[in-house]
């Protein structure tokens, strides 16, 4: 377990602060024509799927859900797990854990939130550089989706 020593400003003593990762999830959304991407508004720029971080209270699949509709105005359903990606350098920012989902949705995606675009790409024609850790999800994805069917 990773901590750092701190000293109380009051009584001088040394505390502890511990260091977790910080859990996160993202979401492949299969619609009709193929998988929405996002274009991210915030630092790291470029195409990433939808996600984020898990909010205090909040299950994760709750989270997948409501960072679905905050980032593309989606609803989705039939929440299927297809893995978690804890290396510690997946994002630059810090140390975080994604939890990532596969769902359905209908209807038209809109930017929203964090998402300077929104767009649906077909799985052949994916883009060449994906934020984080994205495009290893997105081949993982690939795969399963072809020992399903």
């Amino acid at each position: 377990m990773s901590f750092d020593s701190l000293t109380c400003p009051a009584c001088g003593t040394l505390v502890r602060r511990y260091r977790n990762p910080i859990p996160t999830v993202d979401i492949v959304i299969e619609v009709a024509g193929g998988i929405v991407l996002i274009e991210r508004k915030n630092p790291p720029f470029g195409w990433a799927l939808p996600g984020g971080f898990v909010e205090y209270g909040e299950s994760l699949e709750q989270a997948a859900s409501r960072e679905a509709r905050e980032e593309t105005a989606l609803i989705i359903r039939n929440l299927q797990l297809l893995g978690c990606y804890s290396d510690p350098v997946r994002d630059s920012r810090m140390h975080t854990i994604s939890t990532v989902f596969v769902a359905q949705a209908s209807g038209t995606p809109q930017a929203a939130s964090d998402a300077l675009n929104v767009r649906v790409f077909r799985p052949d024609q994916l883009p060449e550089k994906l934020c984080f850790d994205h495009g290893r999800m997105l081949q993982d994805y690939l795969i399963w989706k072809a020992l399903r069917y």
